[in-house]
């Protein structure tokens, strides 16, 4: 018989819950591009589907970059760091840099990958600030969502992010120097033994678990797939010119012809193919007809039952719906789990 690897999985339950009900610590360093220049503002409001000319000095925004086609091909979170001055935090830092290369025309901008020049480390969960006020020479109370300011620890100089990956509103994340790894996880480790918090290991947590409960996706779940589908549409800036706006607007106009909807199967030990794993996904049938595929299926340690997400013909599945998938039972839901 097939076993569910996330639900007889301790170590993962562990880890998991560690987060959602006390604090959890982890390296989750994603590639970064640096991006100056007179005309940064203007080449990367080309980028990217909301405006990035709005963001303010020690601000960030999540969006999305398209093709032609208005395909989704990254989802970036961008930071402001000065006038001209910007982070693009992504997962795939060359081919950004190449996608910026083939746009940017005669624009005055620079742009590098740093990801080697940086660690970062996530602090997620309910005691996450009292985890960082713990370390920090300068405590972070004020510090808003989706705002970040430099600091120190231990007169090391760090930037502290309040953002996550996780889907708690108390999170946070720390960017420090490479070459001080070492020194930062020690102090990580000291501070985290205090408040019972566990380091997150497992990278099914940090990157599936946590992000699914909280109706988040991976850049994989993505591929192929345009905003509207995925309901990643809200803050574009519609009047603005951005690669794949003329796709985007028809798209809009005329409606999505898929939509992506969550799902949850009760039953402990169940095999269906997801598309995060590699492949098409498992086919979903209505009345014998395929009205979608599984984009991704994981285990909700909250609830205590797998969860996961179809692209799914538009208004074909609707949440409460009973359907059959692979032979088990599965009840369409909202996306987010928590």
């Amino acid at each position: 018989m097939y076993k569910n690897i996330y639900r007889y999985d301790e170590m993962k339950r562990k880890e998991h819950m560690a987060v959602r009900e006390n604090v959890g610590w982890y390296l989750w360093t994603h590639q970064l591009v640096e991006v100056q220049g007179a005309d940064a503002t203007e080449c990367l409001d080309l980028l990217f589907t909301k405006p990035i000319c709005s963001i303010k000095i020690g601000k960030e925004r999540y969006t999305t970059m398209l093709n032609e086609k208005a395909e989704i091909i990254d989802d970036v979170v961008v930071f402001r760091l000065e006038e001209n001055h910007y982070w693009v935090s992504t997962l795939f830092a060359t081919d950004l840099i190449r996608w910026m290369e083939a746009h940017k025309e005669n624009r005055a901008v620079e742009y590098s990958n740093i990801t080697s020049q940086y660690h970062m480390y996530a602090v997620q969960g309910p005691k996450a600030l009292n985890m960082v006020n713990s370390i920090v020479d300068t405590p972070v109370d004020d510090l808003k969502f989706f705002s970040f300011a430099n600091n120190s620890i231990d007169e090391m100089p760090v930037m502290i992010n309040r953002a996550g990956f996780t889907g708690e509103k108390c999170g946070y994340e720390i960017y420090v120097s490479a070459e001080k790894a070492d020194e930062m996880e020690k102090i990580l480790k000291a501070a985290g033994e205090k408040l019972g918090a566990e380091e997150v290991t497992e990278f099914q947590v940090m990157a599936w678990t946590l992000p699914t409960e909280a109706g988040f996706y991976y850049m994989r779940d993505l591929r192929h797939t345009n905003p509207l589908e995925v309901g990643l549409d809200k803050g574009i800036d519609w009047e603005k010119k951005f690669i794949g706006c003329e796709a985007l607007n028809k798209i809009k106009e005329e409606g999505p012809s898929r939509e992506m909807v969550g799902f949850t199967v009760e039953e402990a030990d169940i095999y269906i193919q997801s598309r995060h794993y590699g492949g098409p996904g498992e086919a979903v049938y209505v009345n014998g007809e395929e009205v979608g595929r599984v984009y991704k299926l994981v285990y909700g340690y909250v609830k205590d039952t797998n969860i996961g997400y179809i692209m799914a013909n538009k208004d074909a599945l609707k949440v409460g719906d009973h359907i059959m998938i692979h032979g088990y039972e599965a009840v369409i839901t909202e996306k987010n789990f928590l």
